[in-house]
């Protein structure tokens, strides 16, 4: 397995050396490159990922899908791995990633547990372990083998929310299941620092309510969602 780890990010300034230099540490030589897809951001962002060694491309739209798709375009390894800017995966997450794969698992993600936040953040962390749709999205990483990932047709870069919600709904369409393996990444709960518990649970359960149903359109969603939460 060689894997190319794709960060979408959009002035992370403050997180971005330290994931980069986490992945590239842990990652060792199962990781092939780790590229960085910058979505215009304001801050130095790009220059702090290029010093801690990722590749840097700037994307000419901005949103996660549209970065991790322009990612992936350029990706060398035979799998991919989509990480949050504030996410470190467990320590041992290229040797999980490389098993599950050896063991037939073509596309997965790991359990995650908040950094700090109110405690019932331990709910929505117990809940990862579950493999229940609405689970899935988020605040999780997900590996994928860049063949499946191409074969599905990968993120759309039009889509504005819940990219990866759509991608899993094309896999499981080509009969493909997801798997979750049994460690922890560790995610920032700064979200949960500048919202209520209460309020961020609301707006997603909301934006996921009406994406399911088609009463919204992603661009709607996707400006609710702002409005929302900070």
């Amino acid at each position: 397995m060689r894997l190319s780890i794709i960060i979408p990010v959009y002035n992370e300034s403050k997180w971005i050396a330290r994931t980069v230099h986490h992945l590239f540490h842990f990652g060792g030589d199962l990781v092939k490159e780790i590229i960085v897809v910058d979505g215009q951001s304001e801050d130095n962002t790009v220059e702090m990922a290029q010093k801690a060694g990722a590749q840097v491309f700037i994307s000419c739209l901005r949103g996660r899908a549209a970065q991790m798709d322009c990612g992936a375009k350029r990706a060398l390894g035979d799998t991919l791995y989509f990480v949050h800017a504030d996410t470190l995966p467990p320590e041992t997450f290229a040797k999980d990633i490389a098993q599950a794969l050896e063991r037939g698992h073509l596309l997965g993600n790991f359990r995650y547990h908040f950094d700090g936040g109110p405690w019932l953040l331990k709910i929505n962390a117990f809940c990862t372990r579950f493999h229940w749709f609405f689970t899935h999205g988020g605040d999780r990483t997900f590996y994928i083998k860049s063949e499946v990932y191409r074969s599905i047709g990968g993120y759309d870069p039009l889509d504005s929310i819940m990219e990866e919600y759509i991608l899993l709904r094309k896999a499981k369409a080509r009969g493909y299941t997801v798997r979750i393996i049994p460690k922890d990444c560790v995610v920032s709960a700064r979200k949960y620092y500048r919202n209520s518990w209460p309020r961020v649970q609301l707006a997603n359960l909301v934006v996921f309510v009406f994406w399911t149903t088609g009463w919204a359109s992603g661009p709607t969603l996707k400006q609710w969602y702002r409005q929302w939460l900070h």
